[in-house]
């Protein structure tokens, strides 16, 4: 039905299930990477002999879609539960797996794979990060780069503004440029 559309009418909605797709590749991932970090979490928690190891991963997945305070929040209760069942050493080696498994997996491996995946940059993903908390605080965080594919996705389809698209690109999906006379926003 959409193809039987006027071009007028078609082009807006068009442009707005591009940027559907790219934000759901990015929940997709970030859905992704806190199923895998919760995994192993589990996994640390459990070999480590800490009550409540699925707790502890469902935890850490729901506190991985917080950036930066999530991974205190999740460390908190596993490391509380260690303090607990064991004492000071058991609950600082809970929390040095979290530092590690958050540090590799979240702070590593997924900004490398959302930067490919969008194609932003890890720079303009972690600055991005930073711009967004700073305006809007914790909201600002967790919407940080949705916000910024969003508007990304937008410029690359503006005569006028795309080369601030081509600045925020990682480089091996740069966007063409859109010649001058083809204005599509």
């Amino acid at each position: 039905k959409l193809a039987r559309l006027p071009a007028h009418l078609r082009e807006p909605l068009e442009r707005f299930s591009a940027v559907s797709q790219e934000l759901q590749r990015y929940l997709l991932i970030k859905t992704a990477m806190s199923a895998l970090i919760a995994l192993v979490i589990g996994l640390w928690v459990a070999l480590l002999g800490v009550d409540f190891p699925v707790l502890c991963a469902l935890i850490a997945f729901v506190c991985h879609f917080i950036p930066n305070i999530g991974a205190v929040l999740a460390a908190a209760p596993a490391m509380l539960f260690a303090f607990i069942q064991f004492d000071l050493i058991q609950s600082l080696v809970v929390g040095a797996g979290y530092l590690v498994i958050g540090t590799v997996l979240g702070n590593l491996a997924e900004p490398a794979l959302m930067g490919r995946r969008l194609g932003m940059s890890t720079l303009v993903v972690f600055l991005s990060l930073l711009f967004w908390g700073w305006l809007w605080g914790p909201v600002g965080m967790l919407l940080s780069v949705p916000l910024t594919v969003t508007i990304k996705i937008l410029l690359e389809r503006s005569a006028d503004w795309g080369w601030v698209a081509i600045l925020l690109d990682s480089g091996e999906n740069a966007p063409a440029a859109i010649p001058a006379g083809d204005k599509q926003v």
